[in-house]
């Protein structure tokens, strides 16, 4: 019998990584780099730490913008056109960044160049993201009682590139901020050409909800109402996710002007971080087979709050950057829950708009984190940051106690 199982499973596999994980990988570098090297770019071009607060929080906002109206076009046009256009107009908004700063690498515009790409690049990616989570979910739910595995592989995926990405931006912001812009533009147009690959979205555009921004936000409300397993994790991912990103926020002028590090160091802490959340992936995939959804999550919810109390107060870079490393693989832990949960849970043809508003509700504190980074004087971010650790462990906390009896987190 295992004769005849095995070469079926090579050739899923092969389908999914020409598919999904290949096209995944792409786009995911030029997320990572995107995500973490423009504030870094924008704090190598100011100089300022409040604007490099104000761009993550401009990098941000239009990503919550955009959710509404991508999670809709997902549900009607399907994942791989969505994909294919989004990652092209990064490619092209980039690449006109890069040229601008090859001609102004200083100065006003140079300054007006890198806020805007915060803002601009937020919103294409979040239609690239929205598109191959979508085709992600549906390989999902194609796999069954495997799906977990599925989404361990496309978390690792994510983290990979997170490992790559910003120390890759870190690199080539010491060549040059328009060097790392024309990498980043490469990544994008790749993206856009592996994106014809990606499978047709698998409920057909008559059964997609209609309507504007609201109505599918309002679809996707409606279904996490309805799916209380899903909502507790969401309410407790959400004050963790206020504690992530500002340390992501305030990374820059933590590591640069409290640790007297370079730039480059700041992405090796992320780096780092991307590789300990890459193990932890491994290693939660396996546990969560012999052990189950919640035990793991629940686990990984108590690292995680006491990683982040903890770098509040590391003494200096080297210890930060374990402590960092730490949280983010807790946080790898918990996505892999929420991820296999989404996909088991969310029906198909409400996935789109659903995961949109989940990552919506997500990504909220993710500009509130900037604003406290723009408005907090640099010798006071660590008080802050133990402000940000009793709410994650206060969200954390009884969202896995509130799910521990539900079925839902039964494998």
């Amino acid at each position: 019998m295992s004769g005849g199982v095995t070469p079926r499973h090579a050739q899923h596999t092969g389908g999914l990584l020409r598919s999904i994980y290949l096209p995944r990988t792409v786009d995911a570098l030029a997320f990572a780099m995107s995500t973490y090297g423009i504030p870094l770019l924008v704090l190598v071009t100011t100089r300022s730490a409040a604007l490099t607060g104000l761009a993550f929080a401009l990098e941000w906002v239009p990503r919550l913008a955009a959710f509404g109206w991508a999670g809709g076009i997902v549900d009607r046009r399907g994942a791989s056109v969505v994909f294919f256009l989004a990652s092209l107009g990064r490619a092209l908004v980039v690449a006109v960044g890069a040229i601008l700063l090859y001609l102004h690498p200083s100065g006003a515009v140079a300054s007006v160049t890198v806020m805007a790409l915060a803002a601009m690049t937020g919103v294409l990616t979040e239609f690239s993201y929205i598109a191959v989570e979508t085709a992600g979910a549906a390989a999902g739910r194609r796999a069954g009682g495997r799906a977990h595995s599925v989404q361990a592989v496309l978390l690792g995926i994510d983290q990979t590139a997170t490992l790559a990405g910003p120390a890759l931006a870190g690199l080539l912001l010491l060549a040059g901020p328009w060097q790392m812009l024309a990498v980043i533009t490469v990544f994008s147009l790749l993206a856009a050409l592996l994106a014809l690959r990606t499978p047709p979205s698998p409920i057909p555009p008559a059964r997609a909800p209609k309507g504007n921004t609201g109505a599918g936000l309002l679809t996707g409300w409606r279904t996490i109402r309805s799916l209380p397993a899903l909502g507790w994790l969401v309410t407790g991912l959400t004050l963790s996710n206020l504690a992530i990103g500002f340390l992501q926020a305030a990374g820059p002028v933590i590591v640069v002007n409290h640790y007297g590090q370079s730039a480059t160091a700041v992405g090796l802490v992320w780096s780092a971080a991307a590789g300990a959340t890459l193990l932890s992936v491994t290693l939660c995939r396996f546990a969560i087979d012999r052990l189950g959804l919640w035990p793991v999550g629940a686990a990984c919810a108590g690292f995680a709050s006491l990683a982040t109390l903890a770098a509040a107060q590391a003494p200096d870079y080297l210890s930060y950057l374990v402590l960092v490393a730490v949280l983010m693989a807790a946080e790898g832990g918990m996505t892999v829950v929420l991820r296999t949960l989404r996909s088991r849970l969310i029906p198909p043809e409400k996935f789109g708009s659903t995961l949109s508003v989940s990552i919506l509700i997500l990504l909220l504190p993710f500009p509130v984190a900037g604003v406290l980074t723009a408005i907090t004087p640099p010798d006071a971010l660590g008080h802050v940051t133990t402000a940000c650790a009793v709410l994650q462990a206060l969200g954390l906390i009884p969202a896995f106690a509130r799910l521990r009896t539900d079925p839902a987190l039964r494998t």
